[in-house]
């Protein structure tokens, strides 16, 4: 089928009553968690994965994938007019967007902000339907050697463009590699790290696993800083922004746009990562670069237009090899297998309905929160009055509920509040734990790959270097590796991080 044809497909299904009102759920509840700090797409989406079991596997993933990407729309209305990031992704535009708000120009910034965030999802769309269907084509030659090498690739690229100490983030993927091999072996029978405790035959669930690390953790941590949330006082007004702004903003969100399309590819790249980058590069090119944390129109574009491109193509990865790009969608890939879908390039033929309704329903999700997003201003403000300490036991609560239901297991609930305990750690320490949980969800493949290969091989590891698509991606791991350790780029990374 080619291209005009699967679009057609996807918009088909997409647009089927059932089909637009999960879209319209779902990037309503992912706007309200954007607008919400502290709570993210992350512990949601885990949060309503049981919710999702009774649905069509279609419907589900057009529900989840909105909260996602509508989490991006969201963090840019908190960032404009109380100057705090709803979202990690919404950091950067509170330098220019708010500082724009108390100029009296929240009307634009909020505008140009729904409008970057319109198009860098319209272009990712269009680039997400022309990669998939060749990079589905490569990734069918595959075997498990290929399979192998691509995975040690993603681990290692989240160990390299994680935040922080390269050393704790190498740590946070070993530990999630370690507790991935947790539960029976498929191969032996015999029973490793399961301490005889019979919930833990099957694995470490990764559900309670990330309501714990980025659910509570967050909570917890919340609770110690002083809810300052100061609305800009000046009337929201003039959303229609003018045609000088426009024509500012709109080679800043095209670089964004091209940006984020970029980094949202790259496994453990995080949801910082695109924003930060547009909004360095946007600073480097501007020919009036002491505009930028003075109300600088373009700083608001380009980082807007960066996260929801990078959010977009982030599935890219997902629908073609069935490796995730970053932890969210390492619970996509949960969902799916709860669903009874395995990922891989196969779900290009296998399920073509749901993996291209999927993509159109982007694009129809986009124009809904260009749509809904402006008028209902005044409404995500408004809940930002509600107190956090009467909040966040809201949240618990539906944490408890949600990890239970994945498998009426109380088990589940410990382990939760256990990782719960040790992201709070985590948080004080700095250590990202982003990488923990892509490898407690690559972990269990990595193994099973490895073993495949060594049957193949007649257990030669030579045969890693001897195929052509592996030995490239194992030499791209090496420079990784190689650059990584240079004094000089180490040194730069860890400027930018700081800046």
């Amino acid at each position: 089928m080619d291209l005009f044809g699967n679009l057609a497909l996807g918009l088909a299904t997409a647009v089927q009553p059932v089909n637009l009102l999960y879209c319209l759920i779902g990037v309503v509840i992912g706007t309200a968690i954007g607008v919400l700090p502290g709570i993210g797409p992350i512990p949601t989406v885990a949060l309503l994965l049981p919710f999702t079991f009774g649905l069509d596997p279609t419907s589900a993933f057009i529900l989840l994938a909105g909260i996602f990407y509508g989490a991006q729309y969201g963090g840019s209305t908190t960032a404009i007019l109380v100057n705090v990031p709803g979202e990690t992704s919404s950091v950067v535009t509170c330098l220019d967007g708010h500082e724009m708000a108390q100029q009296g120009r929240a009307g634009p910034a909020l505008a140009i902000a729904a409008i970057s965030s319109f198009y860098a999802g319209t272009i990712a769309t269009l680039v997400i339907c022309l990669l998939s269907v060749p990079l589905s084509a490569l990734a069918l030659k595959f075997t498990a050697v290929e399979y192998f090498s691509l995975l040690v690739l993603g681990l290692l690229a989240a160990v390299v463009l994680a935040h922080g100490s390269v050393m704790k983030a190498l740590a946070m993927v070993l530990l999630g590699l370690l507790l991935g091999l947790i539960g029976i072996d498929v191969s032996s029978g015999a029973a490793r790290m399961t301490f005889g405790i019979a919930e833990l035959g099957d694995g470490i669930d990764f559900v309670p696993v990330a309501m714990g690390l980025f659910g509570l953790a967050e909570i917890m941590a919340n609770l110690e800083r002083p809810p300052v949330r100061q609305v800009v006082s000046q009337k929201v007004r003039d959303l229609v922004p003018s045609v000088a702004d426009l024509k500012a903003a709109f080679p800043a969100m095209t670089r964004g746009t091209l940006i984020g399309s970029i980094l949202g590819v790259l496994p453990g790249g995080g949801a910082a990562l695109p924003p930060f980058t547009a909004y360095a590069i946007e600073k480097k090119v501007s020919k009036n670069k002491a505009m930028f944390g003075h109300g600088a129109i373009e700083g608001v574009a380009a980082p807007e237009a960066a996260n929801n491109a990078g959010a977009q193509t982030s599935f890219i990865p997902l629908l073609t090899l069935g490796i995730p790009a970053n932890a969210l969608m390492a619970l996509m890939i949960g969902a799916l297998m709860m669903h009874g879908i395995q990922p891989g390039p196969q779900i290009m033929t296998e399920q073509p309905q749901l993996v291209w309704g999927v993509i159109a329903s982007m694009w129809v999700g986009n124009l809904m929160l260009l749509i809904i997003n402006l008028p209902l201003v005044g409404i995500w403000v408004s809940m930002l009055k509600i107190p956090y300490r009467l909040l966040f036991p809201a949240i618990a609560l539906l944490c408890c509920i949600g990890t239970y239901g994945i498998a009426n297991s109380v088990f589940n609930i410990w382990l939760m509040l256990g990782c719960a305990l040790v992201g709070y750690l985590f948080i004080k320490v700095g250590a990202e734990p982003a990488p923990l949980l892509l490898g407690l969800v690559l972990g269990p493949q990595l193994e099973e790959n490895f073993r495949r290969a060594m049957l193949l091989s007649d257990g030669d590891v030579a045969v890693f270097v001897q195929r052509p698509i592996s030995a490239g991606l194992l030499a791209v791991a090496a420079l990784l590796i190689l650059v990584l350790m240079s004094p000089t780029v180490f040194r730069k990374r860890k400027e930018a991080l700081a800046e």
